[in-house]
C-alpha cells in the first residue's frame, strides 16, 4: 500500500484529491492538512511514502514544509502540486528536497500515475526547469575543490540536454539506446544529487 499525505489550503482540492487516492488500488490517503505546521506535527507518526503539497501555499510554506519534511522523514518522497510547469519557484522546491512536481489540472490517471513514477524514478521536468538544473549544476562545478567527485556524470548531462530539447523518457532512451529503466536510474540520481548540493541532505 502506498500511502500519501496531502497538503493544500483549498478543502476542494484537498478532498478531491484524497477521494482519488482511497479510491486508486493500491494508494490510501493517511492524512489532508490545510497548512504545513499542522502536517508537521503528525508526519512521522502517520509514515507516509509520498507526500503532496502544494507549491503556492503563502509566505513560502511550502519550501519550509519540504525541508522540515525532509529533516523528519529523510526518505520521503515529496511532490509539489503546482499550475503551471514552469513555475519559478518549482526549481527552488526541488532544491529543498522534492521530488518532482505535478500538474494541478492534469486528469486524475496522469496524477496517480505521477505519483507512483516519482516514487521510483522522480517525475519528468519540463525543458525550463532541466536547464535550471544544468546551470546549476555548471556553477557549482566552477566552485568545485580539486579532487571532488564530479557533480553529473555523461549520462546525466545527456539525459538534462535531451529534457532541455522536449525528449520524453521514452525518446531519451532510444537516442542513447539504453532501456527507459537505465535512464530513470539515471534521472532519480539526478534529483538525489540536487538535493545533496542544495543541503538538504546536510541540514
Amino acid at each position: 500500500m502506498i500511502k500519501v499525505v496531502v497538503v493544500d489550503n483549498s478543502e476542494t482540492i484537498r478532498e478531491g484529491l484524497k477521494t482519488l487516492i482511497n479510491r486508486t488500488e493500491e494508494y490510501s490517503c493517511v492524512g489532508s492538512f490545510a497548512e504545513y505546521s499542522s502536517m508537521l506535527s503528525e508526519i512521522g507518526q502517520l509514515n507516509p511514502d509520498v507526500l503532496l503539497i502544494d507549491l503556492d501555499l503563502p509566505d513560502r510554506q511550502s519550501i519550509n514544509g519540504i525541508k522540515k519534511a525532509k529533516l523528519i522523514l529523510p526518505d520521503l518522497t515529496i511532490l509539489v502540486l503546482t499550475v503551471y510547469a514552469d513555475n519559478d519557484h518549482i526549481f527552488d522546491a526541488l532544491c529543498a528536497g522534492a521530488s518532482g512536481y505535478l500538474i494541478k489540472k492534469n486528469p486524475s490517471k496522469k496524477l496517480i500515475k505521477g505519483i507512483g513514477t516519482a516514487l521510483y524514478s522522480g517525475t519528468p521536468m519540463s525543458s525550463s526547469i532541466a536547464l535550471k538544473v544544468i546551470r546549476y549544476f555548471n556553477q557549482k562545478k566552477n566552485k568545485t575543490l580539486s579532487g571532488e567527485t564530479e557533480i553529473l556524470n555523461r549520462m546525466e548531462k545527456e539525459i538534462l540536454d535531451r529534457l532541455i530539447n522536449g525528449y520524453s523518457f521514452k525518446a531519451i532512451a532510444d537516442s542513447l539506446e539504453v532501456s527507459i529503466e537505465t535512464v530513470q536510474t539515471n534521472f532519480k540520481s539526478i534529483y538525489k544529487k540536487l538535493h545533496f548540493h542544495s543541503g538538504v541532505e546536510q541540514l
